[in-house]
Parts: structure tokens; sequence; C-alpha cells
């Protein structure tokens, strides 16, 4: 991993500073387990398109996301 400094001119005390708190966050994100549980069947987009495609008409906007 490279960091580079973009602007301005730190010390090397502000440096120091700066890498430890990104290894100390990569660090606690690498020990967290990830959430890979299943998703949500409610918040599932595909649970609405499998079930039926709206017809066109007047009232097709509503069906979108309503289905009933």
């Amino acid at each position: 991993m490279t960091i580079k400094v973009v602007r301005g001119n730190p010390t090397p005390e502000e440096l120091a500073a700066a890498l430890t708190v990104v290894r100390a966050r990569a660090a606690t994100a690498a020990s967290e387990p990830s959430p890979a549980g299943p998703r949500d069947a409610w918040s599932d987009p595909s649970r609405i398109a499998a079930t039926r495609l709206p017809h066109p008409g007047p009232a097709a906007w509503s069906r979108t996301y309503w289905p009933g």
C-alpha cells in the first residue's frame, strides 16, 4: 500500500499520527467478521421483478413497485 501526500508539508510527527490512524482502522476492519449473512427477502429487489411486470396503461407507474 502506498500513501502519497497530495497537499501540504506535514511534519514527521503529523505523518506518523495519520499513518497510525489509517493502520489502526485497517486492522479493525480486517478483524471484524464480514456481514455475509443471508439477505433479507423484504429488501431484495428481485422479489418484485420476478413475480410479474406491469402492463402498460394509465396506472402502470403505480404497479411498478407495489404489485397487487
